[in-house]
């Protein structure tokens, strides 16, 4: 049954580049240095040889730090092979240039089927800054209904980063667990997380059950020490991993609304008379809501941006246009400009949406432990039935919904319903419509 999606997904189609500076495993700077360089970039694009592109000369820059040489093949053996993996067919746009996409490591891949359309060092274990979270509502989500309501005592706040970012709960006040989510995916806040981690039993509980999730999804980059991404030693996630949290938490409805809120209302103290004010927070992705020098993108739905020290910029985001759906996650631009990562992301949305019929898939997006072994083989489940893995991949939804979502879009900065639809997929792993600044519901 087709999709259709009523929200503005106007087209900004990339323009195509040259081959020479469509497919670099390396920075801007050595990219543009020597003719073999630019010489293996075109042939990489067309086919005629596998990326990623000359390795050793890739990341000869002393200052840029070079992938591991060994890392995980989950997802395929590409996605464990350094530099840029892309398979193009002819026709295929290409990729923006190194000058563009500086991250170190970048994926971006179908959100139903899995299929990766191109990613760069896609396992390389970084610092993922707040896309944590989405593993966090991934793990302590299901577990509490959002009408309860909970007073936050000072105990509940304590062990946070300095300078984490809050949304501004306050002690001996009481919050429902639903003002508590749009705390977390609103405003990043770090004391929403570690209150709702009080509620589950504390932050070691918390970081163990977080720990356990990214097993049972396949998620072996990831090392959980602390439940809001806060910079760690040893706290470390991949691109490949964040999109994986990204498509478990999209099969929650409570998840997708909350990552796919542009703006709420948010409880404050008490007045004179007793009665609780509130204040208006926005969402802190900018490609959801908007900044003064980058618009919303067209189609986007969430998820989950995050911004430290050790971590740069990372950010994983999902996106309609038409009936495609679209993941990518971009870890630690080398940019060091505003809002870098999410233009480094919306490029990469804008050449997956004109290249996903004209490229072929470099890896794909494994399901849960139960269900997929991660190399590309048959799992045990569908051993004893006989299914292939995509016929298994659409029974993989954590709620059972089946995929219907609200469609909703932003228009002159006010949030505004647009319509509503459900589809049903077949052989592939359901997702809900897309989602553009949900009004939240209170």
């Amino acid at each position: 049954m087709p999709m259709t999606f009523s929200a503005s997904t106007a087209s900004t189609a990339p323009t195509a580049l040259p081959p020479s500076a469509a497919a670099s495993g390396g920075t801007g700077r050595t990219a543009r240095r020597g003719f073999p360089l630019r010489t293996a970039a075109a042939l990489a694009v067309s086919g005629l040889v596998a990326s990623p592109l000359l390795a050793g000369t890739a990341y000869a820059d002393p200052k840029v730090p070079a992938p591991p040489a060994k890392m995980s093949k989950i997802g395929g053996d590409r996605m464990g092979t350094a530099g840029v993996q892309v398979a193009p067919k002819p026709g295929a746009p290409g990729l923006p240039g190194p000058d563009t996409l500086t991250a170190r490591s970048w994926i971006v891949s179908d959100a139903e089927t899995g299929k990766v359309l191109a990613a760069k060092n896609p396992h390389w274990r970084l610092a993922p800054a707040s896309t944590l979270k989405m593993l966090f509502a991934d793990t302590v989500l299901p577990k509490f209904p959002k009408d309860e309501k909970h007073t936050v005592k000072p105990a509940d706040l304590a062990g946070m980063g300095v300078g984490s970012s809050l949304v501004g709960i306050k002690e001996n006040l009481s919050y429902t667990v639903h003002d508590l989510w749009l705390g977390v995916f609103l405003r990043s806040g770090n004391d929403a997380v570690h209150t709702l981690s009080a509620m589950n039993g504390g932050t070691k509980t918390t970081v163990a059950q977080m720990q356990q999730r990214a097993k049972e999804l396949n998620a072996t980059d990831t090392h959980v020490v602390t439940p809001d991404g806060y910079d760690a030693p040893g706290q470390v996630s991949s691109a490949y991993d964040l999109s994986l949290f990204a498509r478990a938490g999209l099969q929650n409805a409570d998840f997708r609304e909350y990552c796919s809120t542009a703006s709420a209302q948010f409880p404050g103290d008490k007045g004179k008379n007793g009665k609780r004010a509130s204040f208006g927070i926005q969402n802190t992705n900018r490609l959801l809501s908007g900044d003064f020098d980058i618009k919303p993108y067209p189609g986007i739905a969430g998820v989950k941006n995050g911004s430290t020290t050790n971590a740069g910029s990372t950010f994983t985001g999902v996106a309609q246009r038409g009936d495609r759906k679209l993941l990518v996650t971009v870890m630690h631009p080398e940019k060091r400009e505003h809002n870098e990562g999410y233009r480094e992301a919306a490029k990469l949305l804008d050449w997956g949406f004109a290249a996903a019929d004209k490229v072929e898939p470099v890896g794909r997006l494994v399901g849960p432990r139960s269900e997929d072994d991660g190399t590309g083989a048959v799992g045990p489940k569908d051993k004893k039935k006989g299914a292939d893995n995509s016929t298994q991949a659409a029974l993989n939804t954590s709620d059972g919904t089946g995929g219907a979502w609200t469609a909703v879009g932003i228009a002159g900065g006010a949030l505004a319903l647009v319509g509503a639809v459900a589809f049903l997929v077949h052989r592939r792993r359901p997702l809900p419509d897309g989602t553009r600044g949900r009004r939240p519901r209170r």
